[in-house]
C-alpha cells in the first residue's frame, strides 16, 4: 500500500486529478466564521480595557475589566463590580492605541451596571440591541479583556434565557432578571465587556463567570436602558422600597383562578420598614399591589420604580385563609 504524504498541498500517492482543489481564503471562511469576524471588526474598536485601583484590607491593588463605548463623546458602559471599592477613577485603553482617564458617572450595584465618562471624543460608539428578542441557541460574540488581554473575541451560543442573578448593596438585595447564559468563553477581566448578537449589536454586559462554559450577562432591554439613562443623567438609580423578603407560592385552591395561580409569600418583614408600618406579617400571601397581580418577586420588583416613592399603594393579600386589604407607602431605597 502506498504511503500517503502531504507535499506542498498535494497528497502523494493520489493522482492529481483526484486531489481536492485548494479553496480561496474567502471561500474557506464558512458562514459562522464570516459572522464572527464581521462582529469583531465592527465592535472591537468600541470595547475598552479598564485599569483601576481598588482599596483592599492590605492597602491598594490594581484591578481590571472591560467597558463598551456607547456615545462618541466618552460615555462607557461597564459592570458596577468592576469599579467597586475604587476612588471612582481609572484609565480606559482602546485597540487603536488611544488611552483616556475616566471617572464613574454612576454605578448601580443592584443591576451590576455602571456608566463611566472618559475624557475623550470621537469614540466608536456601539449600537445597543434588545436582549428580549434573543433565542436559545442563537449565536453570540463576547469581546473584552480577559486576564488583561484586551480586544479578545470568543463566540458561542445563548445557552439559556431568564436566569436570575442575585445582587446586593449594603442591606438591600435584588434579583437581576432575564440574565443571559452563554457558553462563549468568559474569564476574569471580561466583566463589563460586550455580548453581541450576529449583527454586532450589544445585547448584554458580561458580568460573571459561573463555571467552565457558563458565563452570564446582564441583558440590554427596556428596563436596563432606563437604568443606563438614569446613571447618565442622575448618577444613580432611585427605587421604591417596602421591606419584605418573599418568594412565590401557589395560591390555595379556593383563591386560585385561571389567570393567577400563585402569589408572593411574605417570609420576613424588615423592622421599621414601610411593610412593617402597614401591618404586613410573615406568611401573608400578597395577591395584588396597586391592582396588579403578584405571582412572584419579579412582579413586585418591576413595580418598585421611582414614581412609586411616597405614593400609597393598595395591597390585597390572604392571611390565614381570609382576604385582606392594606395601604402601604413605599419609601426610597437607601434613604
Amino acid at each position: 500500500m502506498a504511503r500517503l504524504r502531504l507535499i506542498q498541498g498535494t497528497v502523494d500517492g493520489i493522482p492529481p486529478a483526484h486531489q481536492p482543489a485548494a479553496l480561496p481564503d474567502a471561500e474557506a471562511l464558512d458562514a459562522y466564521s464570516r459572522t464572527v469576524t464581521a462582529v469583531a471588526d465592527r465592535l472591537r474598536p468600541s470595547v475598552a480595557n479598564l485599569r483601576v485601583e481598588r482599596r483592599t484590607r492590605r492597602g491598594r491593588a490594581e484591578g481590571g475589566g472591560s467597558a463598551v463605548s456607547i456615545t462618541p463623546d466618552g460615555y462607557l458602559l461597564s459592570s458596577a463590580h468592576v469599579v467597586e471599592s475604587t476612588d471612582g477613577n481609572g484609565r480606559a485603553s482602546f485597540p487603536d492605541g488611544r488611552s483616556f482617564s475616566f471617572e464613574v458617572a454612576g454605578a448601580d450595584p443592584l443591576s451590576d451596571l455602571a456608566v463611566l465618562r472618559a475624557h475623550a471624543g470621537d469614540l466608536s460608539a456601539a449600537e445597543l440591541g434588545d436582549a428580549d428578542s434573543l433565542q436559545v441557541g442563537q449565536l453570540v460574540v463576547a469581546i473584552g479583556s480577559p486576564l488583561g488581554f484586551h480586544g479578545s473575541v470568543t463566540a458561542g451560543v445563548v445557552s439559556a434565557l431568564g436566569r436570575a442573578l442575585p445582587t446586593s448593596s449594603r442591606s438591600a438585595g435584588r434579583l437581576v432578571e432575564n440574565v443571559i447564559q452563554t457558553d462563549a468563553a468568559l474569564n476574569p477581566g471580561n466583566s463589563g465587556g460586550a455580548l453581541a448578537d450576529g449583527l454586532g449589536r450589544v445585547v448584554g454586559v458580561n458580568t460573571a463567570v459561573a463555571g467552565v462554559g457558563l458565563g452570564l450577562a446582564v441583558p440590554i432591554n427596556d428596563a436596563t436602558r432606563r437604568i443606563i439613562a438614569e446613571l447618565m443623567s442622575e448618577g444613580r438609580v432611585r427605587r421604591a422600597y417596602i421591606g419584605i423578603v418573599g418568594g412565590a407560592r401557589p395560591l390555595p385552591p379556593r383563591f386560585a383562578t385561571e389567570a393567577q395561580g400563585a402569589a408572593i409569600e411574605v417570609v420576613e418583614v424588615v423592622g421599621s420598614s414601610p411593610a412593617a408600618r402597614a401591618g404586613l406579617r410573615p406568611e401573608d400571601l400578597i395577591v395584588q399591589v396597586d391592582g396588579r397581580q403578584m405571582s412572584d418577586v419579579g412582579d413586585l420588583q418591576r413595580l418598585m420604580v421611582a414614581g412609586r416613592i411616597g405614593r400609597p399603594l393598595e395591597v390585597s393579600l390572604i392571611r390565614r385563609g381570609s382576604e385582606l386589604t392594606l395601604e402601604l407607602v413605599p419609601e426610597e431605597l437607601g434613604s
